[in-house]
């Protein structure tokens, strides 16, 4: 499978084989040495020339996604004409119940909504800083807070579950 990722204004193809029950991967015609495993429902745990890397990926209402890894936040937009042509002009919305988990190691300092609120996907569920810069959270879906797991001054860990959405 071959897709055309635009990031942060840049064209990049990535290519994908599977052989041997192994994945191969290519960015710009060049091999990589990756592994991928999901670890957490869009999260992912990615050894990448020897280097461990965690990237969650975020869908946005507008059919971009959002990619965390440390403390970057990138967006990306995938084109693949078999794939992803018609999700593009409608909402890529996640389903079921959703636990929202902190991208990065931080303090809660703003918490946007509380438990019972209706939420549209995209929107901001709470506020994480780190590293003196604020991430805003938001709702891979539209639905309802069933928990809100975060208060404002906490100090939260990478992964860690902050929200549920249902």
């Amino acid at each position: 499978m071959k897709y055309e990722i635009l990031l942060g204004g840049t064209a990049r193809v990535v290519e994908l084989k599977q052989s041997n029950g192994s994945w191969e991967f290519s960015l710009d015609g060049k091999p990589l040495a990756a592994d991928v495993v999901e670890v957490a429902p869009n999260t992912f745990s990615v050894l990448l020339n020897g280097e461990s890397h965690q990237i969650r990926i975020a869908p946005r209402p507008d059919g971009t996604l959002t990619l965390h890894t440390g403390l970057a936040e990138y967006q990306a937009e995938v084109s693949d004409p078999r794939a992803w042509r018609g999700r593009r002009h409608g909402a890529l919305e996640a389903q079921g119940c959703q636990q929202i988990t902190a991208p990065m190691p931080g303090k809660v300092v703003r918490v946007l909504v509380k438990p019972g609120d209706a939420v549209e996907a995209g929107q901001g569920l709470l506020v994480v800083e780190a590293m003196k810069m604020q991430n805003e959270i938001r709702s891979p879906k539209g639905g309802k807070v069933e928990k809100l797991l975060a208060k404002e001054g906490q100090t939260v860990n990478a992964g860690e579950v902050l929200v549920w959405v249902e």
